[in-house]
C-alpha cells in the first residue's frame, strides 16, 4: 500500500505459536531481517543457503524479487526480464486487447523486443534499494500532538518530509510502512521503473486454465505465468514510456533450476504479500465475519451479473470490464471461502478465547499492564463508532469509485489541492503523485463504456437511497433530488451528458485550478462539487478515529507480544505488503471428505479435465502434445510425465501472486499463484492443517514455451533453451 493509506490500514502484529517444519505447515510471514534468528528451523527444512544472505535485501537471491504493487514478481534474465503470474499481467493483456484482437483469448508472443507492447501508464516495478528505520521521528511527532486528528495529521506531515526527502533524487518512490500495529516505522526506498512492457502470456485457455472454477480449488491445472520486461532510458534511469528506451539491467536475477523438484523438499517464497489480520480485535473479526465479507460478497455479485447481462448485448464491454470483473470474482469468492473456513475451525470462538487470557493475564499485572487494557478500551470505542455507520460509508464510497463519478471526483480534489503547498496538500494529491493520476485517466479509455458505467451509477445509487433516513447524506440528497426511480433516472440522465468519458477532455482539466472547476457545467463535475463537502467532512471523521488508534493500538499489541512472550511464543508482524520470507516443503493434504490428495498435477490430467468449452477448453495443440507424449526431456522420473501446479505447506496471501518459489539453493522452481480452499481463513487465523500455497511447475512453464505456445528465444533468454 502507499503511504496515503497508512493511517487508516494500520498493519496489525501477528505471532508464531511453536516452529513446525514437518508435523505441519510452518506459519509465519517473515521480515528477511529476522532470518537468522532462525536459521535452525530453516536449515531443518532444508535451505542450502546460509541464511544471513536472505537478509541481505539488496543481493543475491532477495534482489532479484521485485513489487509490481499488488502483486510479485522477480527478475529471470540480466536483459529486465521479469516473470510474474498470468493473472497479474491480466490488466495489461486486457488493456492491449479488443474485440477483435483479444489477448486474453488468444495470447501474446513478441518475436523481437520491439515487439513488445506497453503494460499500460500505470503499470510499475519496483526495485527494493533501502530501508530505513523511522520509528523515532513519526512517534515523536505523533506524540506532541493533543488531539487524535491532529496525531493522524502529524504522521501524515511527518511521512510526507520524509518521503520528500528519500525522492529527492529522481527515479525512486519511497514509503513508509508501520509494523505491529505502528510499533516500529520504516522507510522504503525503491527503484520506480515507469516503462513495462509486456512480453509474452500464454492463450486464456492455459494461462486461466479452469477460471472461477478452479480458483482456490486443488487439483488445479493452470498455467499462470506470463512475462514483462524492464525499460529505462539510456542513461540507465527510470523514465516513462519511450521507442528508444533500454531494458533495464538488474544487479541480481533468478536462474531457473537445474534439480527437479519432489514431495518433501525444501522452498521458500520472497514476496510482498498484502495483508493479514491475524491480531486482530475479536471485535474486528465479528464485524468482518458478520457484515463486511457476505456484504461484500453478495454486492460483488449483484456487480459480476450485471456486468455479464451487459457483456451479452456488446461484447466489447466484456473486454474493456475483463479485468474489472476478475477482481469482483476473486474477492467474493475469496471472502465466501474465509466465511465458510471461520465455521469450520472456530475462529470466532478462538479469537474471543484468545483475547479474554490476554486480557486477564494483562489484569493480573496492575499498573504494567494498564497501558495496553486502555489501549484496547480506546480501540473498542473506535471499532463500535466505524460500524455504526459502515452501510453509509460502503455505498457511498462504492459510488464514487468507478468512470466518470471518480474520474469527477478526483480531478475536483486535485484542483482543491493544488492551491496548497506541496507539503500541505493531502497524500495522494501532490506533485509526486500527478503521473500516477494522469496515468489513471488515461488508462480509463480501455476500461469504460459509457452504458455499463450508468448501468453500475444506477446499482450504487438504488443501494444509497435504501439507506435509513438517519444514515443519508445531506448533500448527495440535495444533488439527488429524491428517492424514487424518477430521482434515479434523472440524475443518470444527467451525468450521461458528461464529456469526461472523452480521454482529451480528462486530460484537458487536470491543471485546473478550483475556481475553473466550480464554473464547469459539465454534469460530473458539479456533482464532485456537491459531494466534496461530505466527502472532506467522513474523511475527517475517518482521520479523527485513525488518530485514536495510533496510540491505542500499539500500546495494546505491545501487550499482547508481552503475554506471547511469556509463554515463549516467538511473534513476526503481520503482512503490510513489504518483502517477507515463508518457507516449507512440498506437500500434499487430506481434504475433509477424507480424500488424499497428490503434492503434484500432471499433464495428462489438463487433458482429461478439458471438455472444449470455458474454463476447460484446453487449446487443441496441447491436447495433441500431451496425446503424442511429447514431454520435450521435461518430465520427472518419478511422475513419468511433466508436473503442472505443486502444493507446498508455505504460509501466503494476497500480494504473494506471482512470487518465485526457490528452492534449497535460491534457485526459481516455481511460481505461487493461489492457496487450496481450506486455507483462506488463515488470513486472520492460521490453520497450520489445511494450510496450502499452490504453485506453477516452472517445467510445465517451459513445457508450454517449448510445445503448445512456443518461445525459444525466451527459453534461451532465461538459459534453458528448447531441448531437442
Amino acid at each position: 500500500m502507499r503511504y496515503t493509506k497508512l493511517a487508516t490500514a494500520m498493519v496489525m502484529a501477528g505471532m508464531l505459536g511453536g516452529l513446525a517444519t514437518t508435523a505441519q505447515a510452518v506459519e509465519g510471514m517473515w521480515v528477511p531481517q529476522q532470518l537468522p534468528e532462525i536459521s535452525a528451523p530453516l536449515k531443518q527444512a532444508g535451505l542450502k543457503l546460509n541464511a544471513k544472505q536472505l537478509a541481505d535485501l539488496t543481493g543475491d537471491p532477495m534482489g532479484a524479487v521485485v513489487s509490481l504493487g499488488g502483486c510479485t514478481a522477480s527478475f529471470v534474465s540480466p536483459r529486465g526480464l521479469v516473470v510474474t503470474n498470468h493473472h497479474c499481467a491480466y490488466g495489461a493483456i486486457q488493456l492491449n486487447s479488443t474485440a477483435q484482437k483479444n489477448l486474453m483469448r488468444d495470447g501474446f508472443n513478441a518475436a523481437a523486443p520491439g515487439d513488445e507492447v506497453s503494460a499500460g501508464p500505470a503499470s510499475r516495478i519496483y526495485v527494493l534499494d533501502s530501508i530505513q528505520d523511522v520509528t523515532a521521528q513519526i512517534k515523536s511527532a505523533i506524540a506532541e500532538a493533543v488531539e487524535p486528528i491532529d496525531r493522524t495529521h502529524a504522521l501524515e506531515t511527518v511521512g510526507k518530509q520524509l518521503i520528500a526527502q528519500c525522492e529527492a533524487e529522481p527515479g525512486y518512490a519511497c514509503e513508509v510502512y508501520s509494523f505491529f500495529g505502528g510499533s516500529t516505522y520504516r522507510l522504503f526506498r525503491r527503484i520506480e521503473i515507469k516503462d513495462v512492457r509486456l512480453v509474452y502470456a500464454p492463450p486464456g485457455s492455459i494461462g486461466n486454465y479452469g477460471g472461477e472454477v478452479d480458483n482456490w480449488m486443488w487439483p488445479r491445472h493452470t498455467g499462470d505465468f506470463s512475462f514483462y520486461r524492464a525499460y529505462v532510458g539510456k542513461d540507465g534511469k527510470p523514465a516513462a514510456y519511450a521507442k528508444d528506451n533500454v531494458p533495464y539491467q538488474p544487479k541480481h536475477y533468478l536462474k531457473i533450476a537445474d534439480k527437479p523438484l519432489g514431495e518433501g523438499d525444501f522452498v521458500m517464497v520472497a514476496g510482498y504479500p498484502g495483508r493479514t489480520n491475524r491480531y486482530a480485535l475479536a471485535a474486528e473479526f465479528d464485524a468482518t465475519a458478520d457484515w463486511t465479507y457476505p456484504t461484500l460478497s453478495q454486492h460483488y455479485k449483484n456487480l459480476v451479473a450485471l456486468v455479464g447481462q451487459t457483456a451479452k448485448q456488446d461484447p466489447e464491454i466484456g473486454v474493456k470490464y475483463a479485468s474489472t470483473v476478475r477482481g469482483w470474482q476473486n474477492t467474493l469468492k475469496n471472502y465466501d471461502g474465509q466465511l465458510e473456513g471461520f465455521e469450520r475451525i472456530g475462529v470466532a470462538k478462538k479469537k474471543h478465547a484468545d483475547e479474554e487470557a490476554v486480557l486477564a493475564w494483562l489484569g493480573k499485572r496492575g499498573k504494567a499492564g494498564a497501558p495496553a487494557l486502555a489501549g484496547h478500551a480506546k480501540m473498542i470505542e473506535q471499532i463500535e463508532a466505524a460500524n455504526a455507520h459502515r452501510e453509509r460509508d460502503t455505498v457511498f464510497s462504492q459510488l464514487r469509485r468507478f468512470g466518470v463519478i471518480a474520474a469527477s471526483g478526483t480531478l475536483y480534489r486535485l484542483a482543491v489541492e493544488r492551491a496548497k503547498p506541496d507539503a500541505e496538500r493531502e497524500p495522494g494529491y501532490q506533485q509526486r503523485d500527478l503521473p500516477s493520476i494522469k496515468a489513471a485517466l488515461e488508462q480509463m479509455e480501455r476500461r469504460y463504456d459509457p452504458r455499463m458505467d450508468r448501468e453500475l451509477q444506477a446499482y450504487w445509487l438504488r443501494e444509497y437511497v435504501k439507506l435509513p433516513a438517519g444514515e443519508r447524506i445531506a448533500e448527495l440528497d440535495r444533488w439527488l433530488g429524491g428517492s424514487d426511480e424518477k430521482a434515479i433516472k434523472r440524475a443518470l440522465d444527467k451525468l450521461a451528458k458528461t464529456k469526461l468519458g472523452s480521454t482529451k477532455e480528462r486530460l484537458a482539466l487536470i491543471d485546473d485550478d478550483r475556481a475553473a472547476m466550480d464554473k464547469s457545467r459539465d454534469p460530473a463535475i458539479q456533482m464532485a462539487k456537491a459531494l466534496f463537502p461530505a466527502a472532506l467532512r467522513l474523511e475527517q471523521e475517518g482521520k479523527a478515529r485513525d488518530g485514536e488508534t495510533l496510540v491505542a493500538r500499539p500500546a495494546y499489541l505491545q501487550g499482547v507480544i508481552d503475554y506471547r512472550k511469556s509463554k515463549k511464543q516467538a511473534v513476526y508482524p503481520d503482512a503490510n505488503s513489504t518483502l517477507r520470507i515463508t518457507f516449507g516443503n512440498v506437500k500434499a493434504y487430506t481434504k475433509l471428505d477424507g480424500s488424499k490428495q497428490a503434492s503434484f498435477t500432471k499433464l495428462e490430467e489438463v487433458a482429461a479435465k478439458a471438455t472444449g468449452e470455458e474454463p476447460f477448453n484446453a487449446p487443441q495443440n496441447l491436447i495433441d502434445a500431451i496425446s503424442a507424449k511429447r514431454y520435450g526431456g521435461l518430465s520427472d522420473k518419478r511422475l513419468k510425465t511433466v508436473p503442472v501446479n505443486f502444493l507446498s505447506d508455505l504460509d501466503i496471501t494476497g500480494g504473494n501472486s506471482g512470487s518465485p518459489v526457490l528452492d534449497g539453493e535460491g534457485k526459481l522452481v516455481g511460481l505461487a499463484f493461489d492457496g487450496n480452499w481450506e486455507s483462506v481463513s488463515s488470513n486472520w487465523l492460521f490453520d497450520p492443517v489445511m494450510t496450502r500455497m499452490i504453485s506453477v511447475d516452472q517445467r510445465y512453464m517451459r513445457w508450454i514455451m517449448q510445445e503448445v505456445y512456443p518461445a525459444p528465444q525466451l527459453l534461451t533468454e532465461l538459459g534453458v533453451p528448447a531441448k531437442k
